[in-house]
């Protein structure tokens, strides 16, 4: 058997659109001061509805990142991943021309699309018509259009592809993209997650099915992960990208490091289409392989970014799984999860929590999980509760899991030469 190319990947470059802060800078301000993202729904009228709160994207302008003609014809999850992606490259200051666009490739994950663009056709093809309907309709809708659009955008012309794996989405994507960079199919991945589904009919689903918080008169208290009184998660939008680059490109090139990627972990639980399996048994495996993956011990991790969705089952059994996974060293690690600020955004939820991961590193600082007023009892690590925290972080783990049982663990490591 061959032995397969295993090359270095680092991140030199970010970028983030979300409802607290619209930079990589701004998010990540916001996160370190604990800063509260969620609010009253205003992108549509939400007083039928069960859940009327969301973490809302504020002030994004898509004619900042392209052409008002361009951006008419892209559903919002598309416009927040070129914005994105343009922003991560600006921070690499990496540059795609004709000499290296076909080593440059695409990897953003959704886990739904163009949702809005869909409920708006309906209307339209109900009250006046299927003739009324838009041709630009399937194309805006269609979950691959983020990537698409990115590399239209920015000229990549390398591996390009869309992971749609539900809340896990960004995350796969971040790691497919590893892959590609690790095995010498790309020199650089433009990846991450994207979603903007705060939607009537992604409320409605939601709440139909009891995923979400009714704490509608207190949104800024209404995310709390691993409290004893959560009552579901609150909905976000935003999108969260990487520059993935090999390493020796990247120093050829004097790029600045925020980080090294070394590991990848998937698994999937094989068990209900929502729920997690109990115990924490297929997220523990994702979690162990990936640590497994970039050669890790888990006494070497610092930081885990969770997946903490403030949901009565995910935040016990994602408990359950660290300790599965990490034994006693769980309760010596600072975790985790930014979705009490920002709600959460499905399939972009892996790409913000990744630069999160990231930045954690680069500061050596870890974000806070805010409204963690009465622990869980099942909840018992380090949560650090209500204040960022200044520590060393040597590794960083990224937990993203989704509905259909799909399990994702990205591990992070500072950059040494």
């Amino acid at each position: 058997m061959t032995n397969l190319v295993s090359k270095r990947v680092v991140i030199t470059g970010l970028g983030a659109i979300t409802p607290i802060g619209n930079t990589p800078t701004d998010y990540w301000d916001g996160l370190m001061r604990g800063q509260n993202g969620i609010a009253p729904i205003t992108l549509f009228d939400a007083s039928r509805h069960g859940c009327r709160i969301a973490g809302e994207v504020k002030g994004f302008d898509p004619h900042e990142y392209m052409e008002r003609k361009e951006a008419k014809r892209m559903d919002r999850f598309a416009q927040l991943a070129v914005a994105a992606s343009k922003q991560a490259l600006a921070d690499a200051q990496f540059v795609i021309n004709d000499l290296n666009a076909e080593q440059v490739g695409v990897m953003i994950g959704t886990g739904i699309g163009g949702l809005k663009v869909l409920e708006d056709q309906q209307e339209i093809n109900l009250i006046k018509g299927p003739d009324r309907c838009s041709p630009f309709m399937i194309p805006m809708m269609i979950a691959n259009m983020a990537a698409g659009l990115t590399a239209i955008h920015t000229g990549a012309k390398g591996p390009n592809s869309c992971a749609v794996t539900a809340c896990a989405a960004g995350s796969n994507a971040i790691g497919d993209a590893f892959r590609l960079v690790q095995r010498g199919y790309a020199q650089a991945m433009i990846c991450g997650g994207t979603e903007a589904a705060v939607t009537s009919l992604s409320v409605a689903g939601f709440v139909a099915c009891k995923a979400m918080s009714s704490r509608n008169d207190d949104p800024a208290h209404a995310s709390r992960p691993f409290d004893k009184s959560r009552d579901g998660f609150v909905l976000g939008e935003g999108a969260g990208v990487l520059i993935l680059e090999e390493l020796e490109h990247a120093l050829s090139r004097g790029a600045k490091i925020y980080a090294e990627i070394v590991g990848y972990g998937m698994t999937c639980d094989a068990y209900h289409i929502t729920s997690p399996v109990p115990g924490g048994e297929g997220a523990a495996r994702a979690i162990q392989l990936a640590l497994k993956d970039g050669g890790l011990a888990p006494e070497q991790v610092s930081y885990i970014n969770a997946h903490g969705t403030s949901t009565p089952m995910n935040d016990s059994t994602e408990t359950a799984a660290m300790k599965k996974a990490l034994g006693e060293h769980a309760y010596k690690i600072a975790v985790s999860s930014t979705k009490s600020m920002t709600g959460h955004l499905l399939g972009g939820s892996g790409g913000i929590e990744g630069v999160a991961a990231v930045m954690s590193i680069a500061h050596d600082k870890v974000p806070p999980t805010i409204n963690l007023e009465n622990p869980d009892p099942d909840c018992d690590l380090d949560y650090v509760p209500h204040h960022s925290r200044e520590m060393p972080v040597e590794v960083a783990l990224s937990n993203s899991f989704g509905f259909g049982g799909h399990n994702v663990t990205l591990a992070f490591r500072k950059y040494v030469k």
